[in-house]
């Protein structure tokens, strides 16, 4: 049922889009309030490899405030651990000052782990959710700073801890 909900939203909001493109007058609008960003990782140990891939989008209402989403993709190899989180998030900033963000983001990602125990190989998978409340420093179209994890599950949590710093650079 869930992944229903999320399969026709997506294809409403793909609609809506297409929809929308028709009117030259509101494509060229909408488009020109889209901004592309998003980050990439890779890692490297004995015996390691950790990569990272994340694409975003974000439409700009004003100058204050814009929203969009993300798709993220994780994968990690050490030793005898495999490790592979996907899924996507949503986001929204609000910038009160040019240079003051203050952000709040849904990650909601499918873990699936791989590693030997010693009596055998366990696999785990699961969904792991994240709601983040962030603050950074803007300039242009980078922002610094630091967000917290509400949701943060020392168990579950792909992350090290529930405060993450953060680099963002939307184009």
């Amino acid at each position: 049922m869930y992944h229903k909900k999320i399969f026709l939203s997506f294809i409403f909001l793909s609609a809506t889009l297409i929809c929308s493109s028709q009117n030259p007058n509101v494509r060229n609008d909408f488009w020109n309030k889209v901004r592309f960003g998003g980050g990439i990782g890779l890692g490297f140990t004995n015996g390691g490899f950790n990569g990272s891939i994340s694409p975003s989008a974000i439409y700009e209402f004003n100058q204050k405030f814009a929203t969009g989403m993300s798709l993220n993709l994780n994968y990690a190899k050490f030793n005898d651990y495999k490790f592979l989180a996907y899924g996507g998030s949503l986001l929204s900033l609000y910038n009160p000052l040019p240079y003051l963000q203050f952000s709040g983001e849904f990650e909601q990602l499918r873990i699936n782990r791989t590693f030997d125990s010693g009596i055998g190989t366990l696999k785990d998978n699961y969904w792991s959710p994240a709601l983040f409340l962030g603050v950074g420093y803007s300039n242009s179209n980078v922002t610094f700073g630091i967000r917290y994890d509400l949701l943060y599950d020392d168990n579950k949590s792909i992350y090290a801890n529930a405060w993450m710093p953060f680099v963002r650079v939307y184009f």
